[in-house]
């Protein structure tokens, strides 16, 4: 019997080489959407990633472009509050959602961010994939379920993207993984495989873009 949510497997030749092409082009930011009347024209696919605070969205995203500083980690977790749009390229949307986690942001402002998201996912039809990134060493917390479960009523694939997998040890990675694994199983949006990843040491790297790309 297969593993429920098993780790996605390093993509062939033929993927390898469609994902390193698509981020072999130029990656620039495009803006800071703060409503839905903000948007950039829906004229390509987009997919968008998704963590907590700290998690290592920023290095992953500047990871997976090859540019130094493209995305940039804000200091204070839940201080920006906006929808971050990069193009890759002339075919591709790199969406960053701000990180999740608001014990220093005020109440208004945490109301106003959820109910963007609420909007931004449930009405960007150019949307191909929201990839839920989960720091190694933690699993799957309460905020992230949060968001898993917004993304499950808006019927939005997700995919967890395990990150910092270079700081967790192999004995504590087993347990991590299994509470994962229980954790995915209840949401019915949850793509069925886990990508492995590492930014600083470009673990998992190829195999995320090979899977971007795959959802042209």
């Amino acid at each position: 019997m297969q593993m429920p949510f098993p780790l996605a497997e390093t993509p062939d030749e033929i993927m390898t080489e469609k994902g390193r092409k698509l981020f072999a082009g130029q990656s620039e930011f495009v803006k800071g959407v703060v409503a839905m009347s903000g948007l950039p024209p829906a004229d390509r696919i987009e997919v968008c990633f998704a963590g907590r605070s700290n998690v290592g969205k920023s290095s992953l995203i500047n990871a997976l472009t090859g540019t130094k500083g493209l995305a940039r980690a804000s200091n204070t977790p839940g201080r920006t509050q906006e929808i971050n749009y990069f193009t890759q390229g002339p075919e591709l949307y790199l969406v960053d959602l701000p990180g999740y986690g608001y014990a220093n942001a005020p109440l208004p402002v945490v109301e106003k961010w959820q109910r963007l998201l609420k909007q931004y996912l449930s009405g960007r039809q150019t949307l191909r994939r929201a990839f839920v990134l989960v720091d190694s060493r933690h699993g799957i917390k309460k905020v992230d379920d949060e968001i898993m479960t917004r993304l499950d009523s808006s019927a939005v694939t997700f995919q967890c993207v395990m990150t910092k997998a270079d700081k967790v040890k192999d004995k504590d990675r087993a347990v991590v993984m299994e509470q994962v694994r229980n954790a995915l199983s209840k949401h019915p949006a949850a793509y069925p495989e886990i990508v492995m990843t590492s930014s600083e040491k470009g673990d998992g790297i190829a195999t995320l873009r090979s899977i971007i790309a795959g959802l042209e």
